[in-house]
């Protein structure tokens, strides 16, 4: 292998730009959720029951913390997995741990309300925080990343 070879490294298959966009997409409506709920957005929130709102107005400032590294750390990891940077696997799980401990505590919450037909949401979230993670770690191993 020629020293301008080993520069360039390997290149990107062309699924690397679906699922950045994808993580984009999905990451920047979390974040957008997070932004209107921290600013009590009244025609955001009032699609959700009044006990709902009163719940995540009473939520302590380290897990709204919490809440913002997790939606936060996974769009700017969506954005440096297009721009192919290995950061992308350290934001991908940091967020990832992060959504673990909020959901974690959320479930341990027995005063929590609850959305009928919602239940199953935090499991759809983590499945996609981790094949995130897990995509990103593997284009990293492949040497796509740098």
């Amino acid at each position: 292998m020629t020293e301008n070879a080993e520069l360039v490294g390997v290149k990107a298959g062309w699924h690397i730009w679906p699922v950045g966009i994808i993580g984009v997409l999905w990451n920047g409506f979390g974040c957008f959720d997070f932004i209107m709920t921290t600013t009590r957005n009244q025609a955001y929130m009032a699609q959700f029951p009044q006990e709902m709102q009163t719940y995540w107005y009473s939520m302590p400032w380290w897990m709204f913390g919490i809440w913002a590294v997790g939606v936060f750390g996974a769009l700017i990891a969506s954005l440096a997995l297009l721009m192919r940077s290995k950061t992308a696997v350290t934001l991908f799980a940091a967020a990832f741990v992060a959504s673990a401990a909020g959901f974690c505590v959320g479930w341990k919450n027995t005063e929590a309300p609850k959305v009928d037909g919602m239940e199953f949401m935090p499991v759809v979230i983590m499945a996609i925080g981790f094949a995130f993670t897990a995509y990103a770690y593997w284009q990293s191993t492949r040497g796509v990343l740098r």
